[in-house]
């Protein structure tokens, strides 16, 4: 029973806490531009209005345009069974599938949001859409790189596997492999959870990617797709953080001290990953949309060589 109601715990600590670790890259995103920046709980206050709003459905919307957003939410509360959120030992379902399953999952969502983008008929769906597939095209099979390069280098696809090698090693972890895993896996962050200069969270037709992929939807669906934005979001940082970066702080025994433990030192590193985010994004001026082949290659680049050097040492 106290594994099962740590496993419930880690679903609703993404469910619970992504939007404050939204809230906190607004805010001090806008801080470091020398503006005040919204409330921490903004996103918080944002869903309750949207989840109260009346829903509008376009005409000629299908059963896509309804699924979308309750599989991309459904896909988003999977993905922590699988991974160390606040424990650094599996818990009963955890077994259901390894890093590579996780990593389908995640993407599932983003697949059928692009595929209600263009459901609509909207001329800014298929645009967002089909910008994100050009994406995408880069980004996924990089991903997936990376996720290979992490079980050659523990030999083995499971993230409490490498959580426990990483954490215990230090001559893997500061191995070359895991370096360039790190430097790749962080461009993918930046891209995933859109935050490379060529994304835009606003209405302006020349950067919308996200929004205009969304621009249809309305009410509870549209918080429904927030909602699991921000998850996906709090998702990567963990698997960034609990698995390749800091894979210390996690509780061992599965007491509720140390799972609260774990949930308040997940909150300092996650504090640490979103400021390094922030001056990278800041730091960067605005690029042209075809740009964004540069830093993906990069990336790619960065995955393929962290293949190469597990293989040598």
């Amino acid at each position: 029973m106290k594994d099962i109601a740590l496993q419930a715990g880690q679903v609703l600590a993404v469910l619970l806490l992504s939007p404050l670790l939204q809230g906190f890259i607004l805010r001090y995103e806008e801080r470091a531009q020398r503006a005040r920046g919204p409330n921490l709980i903004q996103p918080y206050r944002d869903l309750w209005k949207l989840f109260h709003k009346e829903l509008v459905v376009p005409e000629g919307a299908s059963f896509v345009h309804f699924s979308a957003p309750v599989i991309a939410f459904t896909a988003m509360m999977i993905v922590p069974l699988l991974i160390p959120v606040l424990t650094n030992y599996p818990l009963p379902l955890s077994d259901m599938g390894d890093i590579l399953g996780g990593g389908f999952i995640l993407t599932l969502g983003g697949f059928f949001i692009t595929l209600a983008g263009l459901d609509s008929g909207s001329a800014y769906g298929g645009i967002g859409s089909s910008r994100s597939v050009m994406i995408t095209i880069l980004a996924e099979p990089t991903l997936i790189l990376v996720f290979v390069g992490i079980t050659l280098l523990a030999k083995a696809m499971l993230p409490f596997v490498v959580n426990h090698l990483l954490a215990s090693n230090l001559a893997v972890y500061w191995s070359p492999a895991h370096v360039f895993l790190v430097c790749a896996f962080f461009i993918l962050l930046l891209v995933e959870t859109d935050r490379l200069p060529i994304h835009s969270s606003t209405h302006i037709e020349v950067y919308m990617i996200e929004e205009a992929r969304i621009l249809e939807y309305s009410g509870p669906l549209l918080a429904l797709i927030r909602w699991a934005s921000m998850m996906k979001q709090f998702i990567l940082y963990i698997i960034f953080c609990n698995v390749l970066v800091l894979p210390w702080a996690l509780s061992i025994q599965g007491t509720a001290v140390g799972a609260f433990g774990a949930a308040v030192g997940l909150l300092g590193k996650f504090a640490l990953v979103a400021c390094a985010v922030m001056v990278v994004e800041t730091a960067q001026s605005r690029l042209r949309f075809y740009r964004y082949q540069e830093t993906l290659a990069a990336s790619f680049l960065l995955a393929a060589l962290a293949v190469i050097a597990s293989q040598i040492q």
